[in-house]
């Protein structure tokens, strides 16, 4: 059985078991306010024109993170339109408490995909709407090229609303007192001396969280192929083999970056190792402005500079990096207010998302106020930053994007087979045939 089937008999099934079968046949059809029309007909006019039309928007950012500031601006200027915020929590459980609701026929009207898998999968279940239908709002014009790499079978189901950058935080104190720059172009080798040289007294010169964890495998992937000429799996790439590699002399030899299975079990808490002070550099995204701003729960003595995410091709000319736009949100197909969700999310996206920024999430829209999120974004705590490198990776480094699309299912089995390399339960070569092996049955399995 195929991912898309799977899923969909999983759905169905948890629709059976919370006994919501009977909501599931919400409205589907076009234009929102002619629906609303019709549902008040139906109620024999229980909904008059004096009503606020009532939305629901749901989201992975906690409300106190922008969220909640976002909505109540919009409330107050559209009376006639109010809107409340739900948030799920960005994981496996929490988008399948999502997908469920909107099969159930709960009130979602707007949802965040956060990445294009996510996308994809709800557009073939019937759940995201094609936006082609509206015509007074060029998604590419507004957010740039980069907003190509969300169009799923050439359209675009949702906007793409936020800046998403990855980058390494980096201590600028230990940077100076190391006599070291902060780097504009780097390689993995050269992040490795610098793991060395930050050490120190320090139990680690480098940290990562897991999200990004293996970008530098897709980064090099998303160019060259996941799969040969021939069709078969290219997960033995010889840059795949040298990440691996290099990681794990990190971890074992040089002891500059936590063994892999230390960080899992201990479920380390990167930033705030970071944040205290005890590791100078993290792998991470711009979520990382969320805590760093927050001195009450995390308090720090340090400046932080930001660098880009090192490369493990040889030229610079070569490198894509993770990046690009973010924050794909949609309106449900089943939704009886289109109409009303399309005006909230123009005007989210074209600035109305700017109280974002305090959690990181810059706007992608030409036509926002970048002054004002990125006033949002520092807050009072603009002098703790290094604002030349922070301009640079949030605004100025021309690096290619990419997003990264790979099916859940093979992230998950080369997770699995990696692991067990850093862990040494099998070796670099063994895991590589691993990976190569399960990547082949997968494709077969999906042809």
């Amino acid at each position: 059985m195929n991912k898309k089937k799977r899923w969909i008999a999983g759905a169905a099934a948890l629709v059976l078991l919370t006994g919501l079968l009977a909501g599931c046949g919400g409205n589907g059809n076009g234009n929102g306010s002619s629906a609303a029309k019709n549902e008040s007909a139906s109620n024999g006019g229980a909904e008059t024109a004096k009503s606020p039309v009532k939305l629901t928007m749901w989201g992975g950012v906690p409300p106190e993170s922008g969220p909640q500031e976002v909505i109540d601006n919009w409330n107050k200027e559209h009376p006639d339109i109010q809107i409340e915020y739900v948030r799920f929590v960005n994981d496996d459980d929490g988008n399948l408490k999502l997908d469920t609701a909107m099969i159930t026929g709960q009130d979602v009207d707007l949802f965040v995909n956060y990445t294009i898998s996510q996308a994809s999968k709800r557009k073939d279940s019937g759940l995201a709407l094609d936006l082609s239908q509206f015509t007074d709002y060029n998604i590419d014009e507004k957010m740039g090229g980069d907003a190509a790499s969300w169009k799923i079978d050439g359209k675009y189901y949702g906007v793409p609303t936020t800046k998403s950058p990855f980058f390494i935080a980096m201590n600028k104190e230990a940077l100076d007192a190391a006599g070291l720059p902060v780097p504009k172009d780097w390689t993995w080798d050269e992040l490795r001396e610098y793991a060395k040289k930050l050490k120190g007294s320090n139990p680690y010169g480098f940290i990562q969280n897991m999200e990004p964890f293996v970008d530098p495998i897709d980064s090099v992937l998303s160019q060259e192929g996941y799969t040969k000429a021939d069709g078969t799996s290219n997960l033995d790439h010889p840059l795949v083999t040298k990440w691996l590699e290099t990681l794990n002399t990190m971890m074992k030899e040089d002891k500059t970056t936590p063994p892999l299975g230390e960080q899992l079990t201990s479920k380390m808490p990167v930033e705030q190792v970071f944040l205290s002070g005890e590791v100078p550099m993290l792998n991470i995204g711009a979520w990382l402005l969320r805590s760093s701003n927050n001195f009450t729960d995390f308090p720090r003595d340090f400046t932080i500079a930001f660098a880009p995410v090192p490369r493990l091709v040889d030229s610079a000319d070569q490198y894509v990096t993770r990046g690009g736009l973010g924050d794909y949100i949609s309106i449900n197909a089943k939704s009886k207010h289109q109409a009303e969700a399309w005006e909230f999310l123009k005007w989210y996206s074209d600035g109305g998302m700017a109280p974002m920024a305090a959690g990181g999430r810059l706007p992608a829209s030409k036509d926002a106020n970048q002054d004002d999120a990125l006033n949002s974004l520092l807050g009072d705590k603009r002098d703790t930053y290094d604002l030349d490198s922070l301009m640079y990776v949030m605004f100025d480094n021309t690096t290619p994007t990419y997003v990264r699309s790979l099916p859940q299912e093979v992230m998950d089995l080369r997770a699995q087979e990696y692991e067990k390399y850093f862990l040494g339960a099998q070796t670099l070569d063994q895991t590589i045939e691993a990976m190569v092996a399960r990547h082949n049955t997968f494709l077969k399995q999906n042809q």
